[in-house]
Order: C-alpha cells, then sequence, then structure tokens
C-alpha cells in the first residue's frame, strides 16, 4: 500500500512537471509567432520581399501610393524585389512599427513627422505653424537639400528616410462654433496629436489642446470631450467627423508630411544596385501621391459640403501673427536654424521669379 502511494504521488508530480514544462513551450511559441511572423524580408528564390506596414486602409492614397511602390520596385529590379503591404494598423500603431524598424523586424512604414519628434527632433520644425507660405514652398523644401537633411537625420535613429508623402495642411473643425480668427479657438478644447509642439500651436491660439488617439476621437468629439480637432480635408471627410463637426476652417495652420522610412539594418544590408531600385521607386511614388492627394482633398471637400458641412475661408493673417511670438521662443536653437533656412528657400525663389 505504501508503494502505491508512493507511485501515485510519483505520478502526480511528474504530470504537474511535464505541465509547466508543456505550458512554458506554449507560452515560448505565442511570444516568438510575432516575431517570425513580422519577419522584415522574405527571400524566395527569385524575388526580394519587403515587409511595410501602415495605420491607414486599403482605400487611403497612402496605400494606393505604397501599391505603386511596388509595382515600379518590381520594375526597376526586373522582377527581383517587391513590397508586401499590411494595413490598418495590422502590425501595430505607428510608434510600435518605427520600434519594430529599429529592430530590424519590419523593414518599412509610413508615419507623420510629428509622430517620429520623440526618435528624430529635427522633426518637430514640421509641426510649427505657418511655415510655408504655399504647396510649392514646402516642396520646394521637402525635396531640397532643407528637407533631405531633415531626412537624413533619421539615421540616428537607426532608420533610414526614404521620401516624404503629401498629407496636405491641417484646419479647424468644430461642432458648435466658427472658428473665424485665432480668439475663436481661446478657451476651446481642441484635439491634437501625441506632439508637444502641436500642443503648444494650440496654446499660441489661446485654446487646450488635448491629445487624443485617432480612432478614439469620433466617441470624444460626440460626447463633447473635446470642441473640435483639426486636420487635412480628405481625413476630416474619411472619418466622418464633419457628421459631428459640422464646421470647416480652412486656415490652414500647419502642413506635417508624411515620412516613408526604413529599416537602417534592413537597407543597409540590400546591397547598392537593391537600395538604388528601391530609390528609385520611393521617387515615383512620391509624384504619383502627390497628384492622388490633390484629387483627394478636392472630392474631400466637395463632398462635406454636400452633406451640408460650412466651410469657412478665413483671413489668415491674425493666425499668421498669433504665432509669430511662438516662433521667436526657438531663436538660438537647432529648429530655429531649420526655420529661418525655410524662410530663406522662399526668398531665393522669390527673387529668382523676379528675375524671369
Amino acid at each position: 500500500m505504501y508503494l502505491y502511494k508512493l507511485y501515485l504521488s510519483w505520478l502526480l508530480e511528474s504530470a504537474h512537471v511535464v505541465s509547466e514544462v508543456v505550458f512554458s513551450l506554449i507560452k515560448l511559441i505565442v511570444f516568438l509567432l510575432p516575431i517570425l511572423f513580422l519577419t522584415s524580408c522574405v527571400q524566395s528564390k527569385h524575388e526580394l520581399v519587403l515587409r511595410v506596414g501602415h495605420t491607414l486602409d486599403t482605400e487611403h492614397v497612402v496605400h494606393k501610393s505604397l501599391v505603386h511602390m511596388s509595382e515600379r520596385l518590381s520594375h526597376y529590379s526586373q522582377g527581383t524585389m517587391s513590397l508586401k503591404l499590411y494595413a490598418n494598423g495590422q502590425l501595430g500603431s505607428e510608434r510600435e512599427m518605427v520600434e519594430l524598424l529599429q529592430i530590424g523586424s519590419l523593414a518599412m512604414t509610413k508615419v507623420s513627422a510629428a509622430a517620429i519628434e520623440g526618435f528624430v527632433p529635427e522633426m518637430k520644425i514640421y509641426s510649427l505653424p505657418y511655415i510655408f507660405s504655399s504647396r510649392s514652398h514646402r516642396w520646394s523644401v521637402l525635396q531640397g537639400e532643407v528637407g533631405q537633411n531633415i531626412l537624413s537625420s533619421t539615421e540616428k535613429a537607426n532608420l533610414t528616410g526614404l521620401g516624404y508623402f503629401d498629407a496636405g495642411s491641417r484646419s479647424f473643425y468644430t461642432c458648435k462654433s466658427i472658428v473665424r480668427t485665432p480668439n475663436d479657438v481661446t478657451g476651446k478644447k481642441i484635439r491634437v496629436m501625441s506632439s508637444r509642439t502641436a500642443i503648444k500651436m494650440i496654446e499660441a491660439f489661446g485654446g487646450a489642446a488635448t491629445p487624443i488617439s485617432w480612432g478614439e476621437l469620433y466617441a470624444a468629439l460626440q460626447q463633447g470631450v473635446v470642441d473640435g480637432a483639426e486636420n487635412n480635408p480628405p481625413s476630416y471627410y474619411l472619418s466622418h467627423h464633419y457628421e459631428i463637426c459640422p464646421y470647416y476652417s480652412l486656415n490652414e495652420h500647419t502642413s506635417v508630411p508624411d515620412v516613408i522610412i526604413a529599416s537602417k539594418h534592413i537597407f543597409d544590408a540590400l546591397n547598392p544596385e537593391q537600395q538604388q531600385w528601391l530609390k528609385l521607386a520611393m521617387s515615383d511614388a512620391v509624384e504619383f501621391q502627390k497628384s492622388l492627394w490633390m484629387k483627394a482633398e478636392e472630392n474631400a471637400l466637395e463632398a462635406v459640403k454636400v452633406a451640408g458641412v460650412e466651410v469657412i475661408y478665413p483671413d489668415k493673417q491674425p493666425f499668421f501673427d498669433a504665432v509669430a511670438p511662438f516662433h521667436a521662443t526657438f531663436k538660438d536653437t537647432e529648429i530655429g536654424e531649420l526655420l529661418q533656412k525655410i524662410k530663406q528657400v522662399y526668398l531665393d525663389s522669390s527673387q529668382g521669379a523676379a528675375h524671369e
């Protein structure tokens, strides 16, 4: 009887040990699956496939432009390279995907310049209000020496900047009152991205900046958590925020570009020819996206007007004047120097046009 009890005890103890081992193995598999899934690139017999993640839906201009980039990459590489896209935040938030790039677990992603301020401080310049005088001035900066140097600064964060996508200009939309001047923002709770620069901008207008994630904003507007928000026309329309906030004031205070970035680990592992193919495909995608974006803006504004939105075209000068003290706070800083360089690009282009 004693031996039977001893044997039974041994069986139970062994079963407990085995169950712990099995449970540990299950936990390890669950942990490793995402890593295996997120392998940044797949080398088949004839093609290198780079994995690209973003947070937008498949009908968005950004996704369509990345599809175009993949097609052009396949063209330049004669079918030996392509992109595999993961839309709708399948691989995480913008910040999470940036972190995946840094460790080489994802090849590329699209982020707002504001979203990587914490990784690349130079990107803060794009969140400052009224730094560009026009669309052409903005592209002269982004595709010129100033913008390309800022793009190169991503390398210190283990990233490789490939190019900029147009994200238009951000303007105020409100639920109960119209914004015609900076005074109309005073005292209002305005949703902003999680960007210290964006927060300071709203404060310069006298408003109360309230960072809220994009996915939670519709409910926040509906419940009166905030009085309004700010974004470009396609985002205002596609998010259906116009259903709650029927006043759209096109004061166009900021023009924060999207940035296409790659993992430095992955990019550096490509041979020079592959890197060149990727750059050429990026260049084609930028021009393709510019055209799509302008059409998307026009279509969005027309659609919200048809839906009953009142679109306001306020005088921008009072807004310029309101942020001048904010700009002055950057004097003798790296951001202040970038601001002066951006202004110089405008002055140089104006002088060039005067001599023509």
